[in-house]
């Protein structure tokens, strides 16, 4: 089992940045890919971004070339790097653990979440 806190939400005005950890405790970190879901109010939960067990990482569309995802496995830490936010951007941001190969898209996917930290992206 795995136990994930996210940190560093706040709020930015448009334009600004904001990263994101998702710090892991418990097994092996590097056993699982870690994702980052969205959601903002009224809204479904969505896909943002993942890191894949072995390596590669795959950003959902609205993301691609704001967004960056590193991992850092002695530190138990993944980070989301956002730049460029935009007011749509604005919700809950949450980390979660799959042992699924490849880019795990889908909610379904994973197995562990943490509780979630607030970005808001005023205008």
């Amino acid at each position: 089992q795995v136990q994930l806190v996210e940190s560093g939400g706040g709020l930015v005005q448009a334009g600004g940045s904001l990263r994101l950890s998702c710090t892991a405790s418990g097994r092996s970190f590097s056993r699982y890919a870690i994702g980052w879901f969205r959601q903002a109010p009224g809204k479904e939960r969505e896909f943002v971004a993942t890191a894949g067990r072995t390596g590669g990482i795959y950003y959902e569309d609205s993301v691609k070339g704001r967004f960056t995802i590193s991992r850092d496995n002695a530190k138990n830490t993944l980070y989301l790097q956002m730049n460029t936010l935009k007011p749509e951007d604005t919700a809950v941001y949450y980390c979660a653990a799959s042992t699924v190969f490849g880019y795990p898209g889908r909610q379904s996917d994973y197995d562990y979440w943490g509780q979630g930290t607030q970005v808001t992206v005023s205008s």
